[in-house]
């Protein structure tokens, strides 16, 4: 065993799911009767919401970015979501991580509501920098962790970015 894999060889007891739109969170909080957390774990003032509570033996923590206090609307896109899921993995440590949501144009990759993808990499589609070598940066083409057991035991599809 490789250092650092002690943790995968271990059941998943804890997920946090993130979710950018409240219509999109609302569904899985009620089905799975969540409560909003009232204690926040999270900087005070920041408008992310939790929702958590135990399925069978799995602890779930739903966290939504809560609306922009300017213009009301969902606090939906990349900033947003990589600030409160650093915040979520801070707080809450979790074993896994889901990212729910339709994730924008996924549908040109062959995708459609309700499918279930791990991703091999990620880019930063809205990170544009025309400058030679930082235009690679902005972009930020990352290869995700591989997970070979939630692959096979899930009989997932996994989707390439690039």
């Amino acid at each position: 065993m490789a250092p650092g894999d002690e943790k995968s060889q271990e059941a998943i007891s804890s997920v946090v799911i993130i979710i950018a739109m409240q219509a999109e969170a609302m569904p899985l909080v009620n089905k799975f009767d969540l409560k909003e957390d009232q204690n926040s774990v999270f900087p005070e003032g920041v408008p992310w919401v939790r929702y958590h509570g135990t399925y069978k033996d799995l602890h779930i923590n739903i966290i939504w970015p809560g609306k922009d206090s300017t213009l009301g609307v969902d606090s939906v896109g990349t900033v947003s979501a990589s600030l409160v899921t650093y915040a979520s993995i801070q707080a809450l440590k979790p074993d896994l991580i889901i990212n729910a949501g339709t994730a924008g144009g996924f549908k040109a990759k062959g995708a459609s509501i309700g499918d279930i993808f791990l991703i091999s990499d990620v880019a930063f589609h809205d990170r544009r920098i025309p400058i030679p070598v930082f235009d690679l940066y902005g972009v930020g083409l990352r290869h995700a962790l591989s997970t070979p057991n939630l692959l096979k035991e899930l009989n997932l599809k996994v989707i390439t970015m690039h």
